[in-house]
């Protein structure tokens, strides 16, 4: 069965951008369709939000360091990445111009050191901020009820961006997959099969002119990933402030990425692309989650990202919104 998603996806393939496949427009749907699932995601209209981080925080990528208790927000609905940390500001902040209507708190999410706490290590790093989503609802979402999130993500003028080529900041889920291991042995082969869980996502990258030495810095997203497991750039980013961004997974396990400038709900006029990151068919839908990216060198930090009304959804199935 995964043979042919493989090779149904590759003969769905209608347009290259460079040598990436870009499937049928008409297989995707637009992230937010459905029904709004309010156990997960928030608002943060709430004055006492607030975050405990527990630290220090976890560092396990580097030295293997977890530092239990993990960071949590004390509405349940977030916590620390357990494999490279929380950003060092986790903050309800005033909203930005030009946000939602109505919307009178959003979230701040910044650091200095993206490594080991005051050990700078002159290294890109980046940490994980995480929608409990498979906790609260008491699982994951199966790929059969068509899953779907959305952000809305504020971009500061890019006089305020850190000044270093390469991603600053993402926008990702954890998905689960089941994976096929085949080894040859003399005239035989064994084939394995093992779950495993992989992270596609919108990365917002930089071509900073400090480092370019071109007249303008130049922004754009970056979508992982391609079949092969690739990177690959998508469209430029030509303005700042407020962005919607979306992912969704239709029931053949492909992902389908969006995005648009504003806060306006997202349309089919927003599609980016559809893709079998890793060739993984997905499975099921874990969590989503945000990176924060900087060069880890003890003095710039991170861009001053703020995130604003993260909401998940389904399509189909028998699941029912409530608000526990």
């Amino acid at each position: 069965m995964r043979f042919c998603a493989h090779l149904v996806a590759a003969m769905l393939a209608t347009q290259l951008i460079g040598n990436v496949p870009i499937f049928a427009q008409y297989r995707a749907f637009v992230p937010g369709t459905g029904t709004e699932l309010l156990q997960v995601g928030d608002d943060f209209e709430d004055p006492d939000w607030n975050y405990v981080p527990n630290n220090p925080k976890s560092t396990e990528d580097i030295n293997e360091q977890q530092n239990q208790p993990i960071g949590k927000s004390t509405n349940g609905r977030w916590y620390e990445g357990v494999k490279r940390g929380h950003p060092d500001i986790v903050r309800r902040v005033e909203t930005p111009p030009g946000g939602l209507p109505g919307s009178q708190g959003a979230l701040l999410l910044q650091s200095l050191y993206t490594g080991i706490p005051n050990r700078p290590s002159n290294t890109m790093h980046q940490e994980d901020f995480i929608g409990n989503v498979q906790y609260r609802l008491g699982g994951p979402i199966d790929v059969s009820e068509s899953p779907s999130v959305v952000t809305r993500v504020y971009l500061p003028p890019i006089d305020q961006w850190e000044h270093r080529s390469g991603p600053h900041f993402a926008f990702r889920v954890a998905l689960e997959t089941t994976k096929v291991t085949r080894k040859q042995v003399l005239l035989f082969s064994t084939t394995k099969e093992e779950d495993d869980v992989y992270w596609p996502g919108l990365f917002i990258c930089l071509d900073s002119k400090y480092q370019t030495r071109a007249e303008h810095d130049y922004a754009y997203f970056r979508v992982r990933a391609n079949q092969q497991g690739g990177d690959f750039k998508g469209p430029q980013i030509t303005t700042t402030g407020w962005w919607t961004l979306g992912m969704s997974i239709t029931g053949d396990g492909l992902i389908h990425y969006y995005a648009k400038p504003g806060v306006d709900d997202l349309t089919s006029e927003d599609y980016i692309t559809s893709q079998m990151p890793y060739g993984y068919r997905c499975e099921k839908f874990r969590s989503f989650f945000y990176n924060v990216v900087n060069g880890d060198n003890g003095k710039s930090w991170t861009t001053p990202w703020v995130i604003d009304d993260p909401k998940v959804y389904v399509r189909s199935g028998s699941r029912v919104a409530s608000r526990r």
